[in-house]
C-alpha cells in the first residue's frame, strides 16, 4: 500500500475530530475550508466555522506535536497550507 501524504492524513484528521461526512477524496487540497468573512462558504469549501478551527488545532496538537498559535490562523486557509505548517514545525 502506498504511503499516505501529509494532506491526505489531515483531511482524515479534520474528518475524524469534526465527525464529517465526506471522504479525503472529496476535500480538494486546495480549496478554502472554511466560511468567508461574509459568512458564506465558498465553492468547493467545507464551510467550517472558528470553533472547528479549534477542534484543529487540538488535533494537530495531539496527532503531529504542533502548536498553533494565534499569530498562525493564517494556515487555516487550505488542506495544503495546513500540511506546509505542520512540516515548517516538525522540520
Amino acid at each position: 500500500m502506498a504511503e499516505k501524504t501529509l494532506q491526505y492524513e489531515i483531511k482524515e484528521c479534520i474528518i475524524d475530530r469534526l465527525n464529517l461526512d465526506v471522504t479525503p477524496e472529496e476535500i480538494d487540497d486546495d480549496a478554502p475550508i472554511f466560511v468567508g468573512e461574509d459568512g458564506e462558504a465558498a465553492e468547493g469549501s467545507l464551510g467550517l466555522d472558528s470553533v472547528d478551527a479549534l477542534e484543529i488545532v487540538v488535533a494537530l496538537n495531539n496527532k503531529y506535536g504542533v502548536e498553533v498559535t494565534d499569530n498562525d490562523m493564517m494556515i487555516f486557509q487550505s488542506v495544503n497550507t495546513i500540511a506546509a505548517f505542520v512540516e515548517e514545525k516538525r522540520g
